[in-house]
Formats: C-alpha cells, structure tokens, sequence
C-alpha cells in the first residue's frame, strides 16, 4: 500500500468593506448593527456584542451604547463599515 499526503490549502474569505452612511452627528453602537442589517432586533444586537463578536477601530467593544461617530470603523463577522456623514 502506498500513502499519499494530501496538502489543503484555506483561503480566508475576503473581508467586506462597505460605508455606513449616517445623517446624525452619532449613532449609538447597537443602532448601527440594526441599520446596517446585521441585527434584526435590539435583542440581537445585545447578544453580539455581549458575545464579543463585534468590534469597533479594532477593538473589541462590549459597550452596546456607545457612540459612533463618522470615520469610525465597525466590524462584524467578514463585514466592515466605515462611518460615513451623509450630507
């Protein structure tokens, strides 16, 4: 018998930017997962951060009412968004 060694290579998936476009001087953190459709409900949104699983300039943030502001950076999952004033 012989053996064969099989090499697997990953590629990780490409990360998504995209711009959140808002009208307000600020939008609070759990908001902003709503309005750019990762979270369906507040609900949802609390459960992610709590989780751990969002990050805001490339921190992790567990701070549901913290503020965004234009030029901050969001991240969820393969998804980035960069917060963008909307004239």
């Amino acid at each position: 018998m012989s053996s064969k060694v099989v090499k697997v290579t990953a590629k990780a998936a490409a990360m998504e930017k995209k711009d959140l476009k808002i009208r307000t001087e600020f939008i609070k953190l759990d908001a902003a997962l709503k309005f750019a459709g990762e979270a369906g409900t507040g609900g949802e949104a609390k459960m992610m951060i709590a989780e751990g699983k969002v990050f805001v300039n490339g921190e992790k943030c567990a701070e549901r009412g913290k503020k965004l502001y234009p030029g901050d950076v969001l991240r969820f999952g393969r998804s980035e968004y960069k917060l963008v004033k909307e004239d």
